[in-house]
């Protein structure tokens, strides 16, 4: 059972995710930032959701990461959002379109998870009708995100 606390601030990023989302469809010269923003704001609601962000944070930092995540799903999804944030940060040059694919299919998961591990709905915006359960299954079976 998740604590009030790590209940409420996981809910506020994903509300707060999915808001710069939509900022970043209305203003197109301000895509990139508020895009990037709403990538990690989604990052963080998963790790509220999971536990504590500073631990999540140091296990995805230890360099035996990537050989315990082959064994365990939620580890390696955990380990390819990670390895996507840190790629759309590093970029230079970023695609509009791609980035917002990306960043839309990070909240759609971040919501299935927050919305799972909360047990409350927070409202939806542009996730095109598909279903985030379907990646994080596709992910768990060995599948990897779209890394652009």
């Amino acid at each position: 059972m998740m604590d009030e606390y790590r209940k409420g601030w996981a809910l506020r990023y994903l509300r707060e995710a999915k808001a710069e989302l939509e900022a970043a469809r209305k203003m197109p010269y301000m895509a990139p930032s508020l895009t990037l923003e709403a990538i990690r704001k989604a990052r963080n609601a998963i790790y509220y959701s999971l536990g504590e962000p500073v631990f999540i944070e140091l296990l995805l930092r230890e360099e035996s990461v990537i050989e315990k995540a082959k064994n365990d799903p939620i580890l390696m999804l955990l380990v390819e959002i990670d390895q996507m944030v840190q790629e759309l940060v590093q970029m230079e040059e970023v695609d509009g379109d791609t980035i917002m694919k990306q960043a839309n299919t990070l909240i759609q998961i971040a919501t299935d998870i927050v919305e799972t591990l909360t047990q409350e709905k927070v409202g939806l915006t542009g996730n095109g009708g598909t279903s985030a359960l379907t990646t994080v299954k596709e992910t768990a079976e060995g599948t990897k995100l779209e890394h652009g």
